[in-house]
């Protein structure tokens, strides 16, 4: 699986992911992609994490596993990055997945692509029992635009959709290893501006929103969306003083623009309203 030279490095960074790391090895396995690597970074886990991974690296060797105590996520994913061999990275968490053929697919699209790129898809968010809340579709991704708030425009909420050159972190910096929750955000509100953005309408990660994982329980105790308007705060105060003037309109003419196509297309309004439906009370089943 290595014979061709490595264009992809897929970091999973992992504590204690008993649970899911088989899983997300097959992930990988299944993508039968000849130019990517796998690299594990364990934080010191104390369940069979590691001893599940290294028997998987016996058997495959695009796979690599270092097993050490870190300061956090962003401390595990920059370690990843120091690592990689390819000049182009992906982060896929334990429990996430990616669908099938995407690794192939970035690295044929990556061919036409110039550095430093930065590629995006769509992508499920799932419950636990693999049930679709909903889909993420990250389609405007101009740093304006993202400030704006999820709820007026969606940003990639999850790296399993998304892929990006190496290089940027020469651009831009490592991951914060202040910020261990709203770490991913905070990295594409610097990265986005100093890459060549492309986006693409295809479901290419699955994001798994599971009760008592630290991203659910910031979520319920609502101390995920300070976090969000403290990391927004501070990057609208590096807009241009124009924009800065005048983001209150822009956003507010964004919103009427929602609104307004709602009006034109009530179907529109309707299928939205059954997908917040579906998020809140139950959905369809990821297969």
């Amino acid at each position: 699986m290595t014979a061709a030279p490595v264009l992809l490095s897929i970091v999973t960074p992992v504590y204690n992911g008993e649970r899911f790391i088989a899983s997300c090895l097959e992930n990988v396995i299944s993508q039968e992609c000849p130019v990517v690597e796998h690299l594990i970074i364990d934080g010191g886990s104390t369940d069979g994490t590691v001893v599940i991974v290294r028997s998987y690296a016996e058997r495959y060797d695009h796979i690599r596993c270092i097993s050490e105590k870190d300061r956090g996520q962003s401390d595990a994913m920059n370690r990843g990055i120091a690592l990689a061999q390819g000049r182009i990275l992906g982060f896929l968490n334990v429990d996430d997945f990616y669908e099938p053929e995407v690794l192939n697919r970035v690295a044929e699209l990556l061919m036409e692509l110039p550095e430093p790129v930065f590629l995006v898809g769509n992508c499920n968010v799932i419950d636990a029992a693999d049930m679709l809340l909903f889909v993420n579709r990250p389609a405007r991704l101009r740093l304006q635009d993202i400030l704006l708030a999820p709820t007026i425009n969606p940003w990639p909420i999850n790296p399993s959709a998304y892929f990006y050159s190496k290089s940027l972190h020469e651009r831009v910096g490592l991951y914060d290893l202040r910020e261990n929750f709203a770490l991913d955000l905070e990295f594409l509100l610097r990265a986005l501006p100093a890459a060549h953005v492309r986006y693409r309408d295809e479901i290419w990660g699955n994001f798994r929103l599971i009760e008592g994982t630290k991203t659910f329980c910031d979520k319920e105790s609502g101390n995920n969306l300070n976090r969000i308007d403290a990391v927004l705060a501070s990057f609208r105060k590096e807009l241009p003083p124009l924009i800065q003037r005048y983001f209150s309109l822009y956003r507010a003419a964004v919103l009427l623009g929602h609104w307004c196509g709602y009006y034109r297309k009530p179907r529109l309004f309707t299928r939205v309203l059954a997908a917040k439906l579906r998020r809140r009370f139950g959905g369809n089943r990821v297969t």
